[in-house]
């Protein structure tokens, strides 16, 4: 599955790249987070690892993001592994002048077992989600709007 998804920032590139580019940050705008921990590497940096934690309704999830690619100010790819779940997400950051960068994301799930009945049957929940949290860092990088 691949879709895309894409938010206007209301903040120069630099400035809201260096607010993604923050694991506590994370916790401002994705719901849920619970923990984070390095694995491997120099966090944030190519070939980094990073274990994440989820509450997810009643039940927790884990997953390992690696970081795959990063030509900033341009563009930041990551791989995430799950249970049942590929996922890599190319972030592309685009200075629209003004103060304003437009973040595009581009979505690939391979998945396997429950997860790929899940995608069948329910292809838009992942794009929904995607979008949260696209609008939650927007909330929170614009206006100091935390999830928690």
């Amino acid at each position: 599955m691949r879709y895309k998804c894409e938010i206007e920032i209301d903040l120069p590139r630099e400035e809201m790249i260096a607010k993604l580019d923050s694991a506590e940050n994370m916790y401002k705008w994705q719901k849920g987070l619970i923990s984070h921990e390095f694995l491997k590497g120099e966090p944030g940096e190519v070939g980094s690892t990073m274990k994440l934690k989820y509450k997810m309704g009643k039940r927790e999830v884990e997953m390992v993001e690696t970081i795959v690619k990063k030509n900033l100010p341009d563009e930041w790819v990551m791989q995430y592994e799950a249970k049942g779940v590929h996922n890599e997400v190319g972030n592309h950051f685009i200075d629209l002048g003004n103060g304003k960068t437009k973040w595009v994301t581009d979505n690939y799930f391979k998945m396997k077992g429950m997860m790929k009945i899940f995608a069948v049957l329910m292809p838009g929940m992942f794009k929904k989600q995607s979008m949260k949290y696209l609008q939650d860092f927007k909330n929170f990088a614009e206006n100091g709007i935390s999830v928690n």
